[in-house]
């Protein structure tokens, strides 16, 4: 590893999905790494791959939701590792429906999850972080903190308040100029967490063309170990997106809810069930969903970008000749 890159990392969300690719990611570089999730099973699998790969790899079942937890992990992490260079907050679920048809427990858990908990794991570390005069938080968001997602209601409160909360909080740290807060807003990924997502749409959730693989967002969480930034897009239709969110605010969301409806009513039944936002998956789930066609995500990556900036054009354009 680089002179400056961090060797002690802590990832929560590390049983599967980016959590579980960045984990292998910073291990091919000779990490020292804590793995936290919910579930054992997917943790003890992430661990044995890191391990192979040349990193050194402890396992912690946590859920984040709980505070008290994820202080507790926090010191046993810093005590392990003897210093946390850098925390990876990765844990994130999602339910899909309409927002008065999904169960308002089911919303709350969201909630919890995806903005709560990063809450939780950032008071924890900062304080670390501030002693030890140097560390870097990184905030797993996605694009979604842009762009609002329909028959996704609580998950874009969640990643909306989350990137308020970022923001927030790296100006409270503008006096410590090498505490770093960094977020990351990929597009969709393929893991496996559209098989963990709660589901009451009426439909079987299927993943959009274009979707990024894990490793793509891994090597962006690792570079952000050598040269922390405080905004990093992952996935070339999301700067296109934020363009779009700036120059017509509902636009974008109008046109998604359309598709939405569209889909729900087009695409094979599925089953309502509340997925694993409660509860951890039973086995192990490893890093990729392993759903995408690369080639038919490139074209439809480059489909969605003419569309997008075509659409943030209009927009502006109307917005100049008013």
């Amino acid at each position: 590893m680089g002179k400056r890159e961090p060797t002690r990392v802590v990832i929560t969300g590390a049983s599967s999905g980016i959590g579980a690719a960045t984990a292998i990611a910073f291990a091919r570089r000779g990490a020292r790494l804590v793995l936290a999730a919910r579930g054992e099973a997917g943790l003890a699998d992430i661990a044995e791959r890191c391990r192979a790969a040349g990193g050194r790899a402890d396992t912690r079942v946590v859920d984040v939701t709980d505070a008290v937890a994820v202080q507790a992990l926090a010191e046993e992490a810093h005590t392990l590792l003897g210093a946390i260079d850098l925390w990876f907050s990765c844990v994130g679920v999602g339910v899909v429906g309409r927002y008065h048809e999904v169960p308002l427990a089911d919303h709350a858990r969201v909630i919890q999850a995806n903005l709560l908990s990063h809450m939780n794991e950032a008071h924890a570390v900062v304080p670390i972080f501030v002693a030890q005069d140097r560390g870097t938080w990184v905030n797993m968001i996605s694009v979604g903190g842009f762009v609002a997602t329909p028959y996704a209601a609580a998950y874009a409160a969640s990643k909306f308040g989350l990137r308020g909360f970022s923001e927030a909080l790296r100006g409270e740290l503008s006096r410590h100029p090498d505490v770093h807060v960094c977020d990351v807003y990929p597009t969709f990924v393929d893991t496996p967490g559209i098989d963990h997502a709660g589901n009451y749409s009426g439909a079987r959730l299927t993943l959009p063309p274009g979707a990024l693989a894990p490793d793509t967002v891994a090597k962006a969480v690792v570079r952000l170990a050598r040269r922390p930034r405080d905004t990093t897009v992952v996935g070339a239709p999301a700067l296109l997106l934020r363009l779009g969110q700036f120059a017509a605010p509902n636009l974008i969301a109008a046109v998604m809810n359309g598709f939405m409806d569209s889909w729900s009513t087009r695409a094979p039944r599925g089953e309502n069930t509340p997925g694993a936002i409660h509860e951890p998956t039973a086995g192990a789930s490893g890093p990729d969903g392993h759903r995408r066609d690369p080639h038919r995500g490139r074209k439809a990556a480059a489909a969605g970008a003419i569309a997008l900036a075509a659409m943030a054009g209009v927009a502006l354009w109307r917005g100049r000749t008013k």
